[in-house]
């Protein structure tokens, strides 16, 4: 990778899993908060002094007359997250210790209860709970809204303080108090933490379709998908149909692992671009020649509002190359790339630094993927109390820079048997159980798609 300013992880994820007195020195207040004042120019740098005045005495001030004494660190985390957290709703400030269970996060074993969330109004909105984890267990939701942990408000607390709250030593419970829609009275939910390994990527056969569920996109997760299509077709004795990629309620990760794991269902053409604000950090990633380890076998991505980020840009890759047909609804519509910058010692920051465009040149942010063939998950979707779809959230980034969004291919290059799905379950069809892959509407209208998609290939060999 290029990135010479920016050499550090690149993360395309929705969310965050679960003493010094300043004197009158501009320069001196200027590295504190990470500001170079050498790089402003003209009028530029009279503000930036101006304003760097203006902080000094706030700071000097909350210190001299604040009703009790605070630490100067509280303070500058504080400004620092603030500054941050406002630009974007994914760029942050991380203390040493938050960059450190951040770093542990990625490599797909850390403490906690197994929650992906995001901030909503000063409450913490849940995107995903991450599969077999004691939240995942409890019956926590998408779309849950906490409002307490351990019966103190999460109101007033920054991502990162209320995620540090939940967290704690394996075997201590913490008590979460949640507001669901659809129910009057609050949820309240006693979880156990544990060290959470988690299993990124499951498969499962049904008859002669494998399914692989990727749940989040960690260290793990490409060579999770590699020995999982390994397995399925030693299952199968090389009889193996077609694939069903499962990244519902996936909130992404790592934006290598998503252009691995693109890489393994393509052997040409574009994967994915960003564009950042200096033209020299742009880059793309285009397939290899001959890498597609799953056989060109017929392929569905089964998507909703929860896949996003790392998930979408595996789900436009492989929809912009023809390669697979998207199934469900429309994606969360993330298209920015965030970098994490560590601070010699002193946390990280957490910096949105460019978009990133599908291989046709679309950008999805605030927009997301358009299925080819829309399913709804239930006749009457339930309403969130929070935003559903990046769009919803506040000062987000803009939609700048790429080609008009894609239409999907029109019904006549879809398998007959598309036009036969409907987008809605029939009356009486069974209230959803994850434990009871029958009830799963999306998943058995995309074995319908894919078997069909295997005929019509099997026909044209023949």
């Amino acid at each position: 990778m290029k990135f010479n300013r920016l050499k550090s992880a690149l993360l395309v994820g929705t969310a965050f899993t679960a003493g010094v007195v300043f004197g009158p020195g501009l320069n001196t207040m200027a590295q504190a908060v990470g500001i170079s004042v050498a790089n402003a120019q003209g009028n530029d740098q009279h503000d930036t002094y101006r304003l760097l005045s203006l902080f000094s005495d706030v700071l000097a001030r909350v210190q001299q007359d604040y009703v009790e004494p605070v630490p100067a660190r509280k303070l500058i985390d504080n400004a620092l997250n603030g500054m941050l957290t406002g630009l974007d709703p994914h760029s942050a400030y991380m203390t040493q210790q938050q960059w450190n269970d951040m770093q542990t996060e990625t490599s797909g074993h850390f403490g906690g209860i197994g929650l992906e969330v995001t901030d909503n109004g000063g409450l913490l909105e849940v995107v995903s709970p991450i599969d077999g984890t004691p939240a995942s267990k409890a019956g926590v939701k998408p779309g849950d809204l906490i409002t307490s942990v351990d019966g103190k408000t999460v109101e007033g607390l920054s991502l990162n303080d209320a995620v540090g709250e939940m967290r704690g030593a394996p075997n201590t419970t913490v008590k979460l108090t949640i507001k669901r829609q659809g129910q009057a009275d609050p949820l309240v939910l006693t979880l156990v933490r544990q060290i959470i390994h988690v299993e990124t990527v499951k498969s499962k056969l049904y008859d002669d379709v494998g399914v692989i569920r990727v749940s989040e996109f960690t260290e793990q997760t490409n060579p999770g998908v590699r020995a999982a299509i390994r397995s399925l077709k030693a299952e199968t004795k090389g009889h193996l149909r077609g694939l069903i990629l499962d990244l519902r309620n996936d909130p992404g990760g790592l934006l290598e692992q998503a252009i691995a794991v693109s890489n393994d269902f393509l052997d040409h053409g574009g994967i994915v671009s960003t564009r950042g604000r200096h033209s020299d950090d742009d880059e793309s990633w285009n397939a290899k020649s001959g890498n597609d380890i799953s056989g060109r076998l017929p392929i569905v991505v089964l998507t909703n509002n929860g896949t996003a980020s790392a998930a979408e840009i595996v789900a436009g890759a492989l929809q912009d190359n023809r390669r697979a047909l998207v199934l469900g609804t429309q994606t969360f519509g993330k298209g920015s790339v965030q970098t994490v910058i560590p601070l010699s010692g002193e946390g990280a920051i957490r910096l949105t630094t460019a978009r990133y465009y599908t291989p046709s040149g679309r950008s999805i942010q605030g927009l997301g993927i358009t299925p080819n063939v829309m399913v709804e998950e239930t006749r009457k979707p339930e309403p969130h109390f929070g935003p559903e779809h990046e769009a919803d959230l506040r000062h987000i980034l803009s939609n700048e820079g790429g080609s008009k969004p894609a239409q999907p291919p029109p019904p006549a290059t879809l398998p007959p048997v598309a036009q036969q799905i409907p987008k809605l379950p029939p009356q009486g069809w069974p209230t959803y159980d994850p434990t009871k892959p029958a009830t799963d509407f999306q998943l058995q209208q995309g074995l319908i798609l894919v078997r069909g998609m295997a005929e019509r290939t099997e026909a044209a060999a023949r």
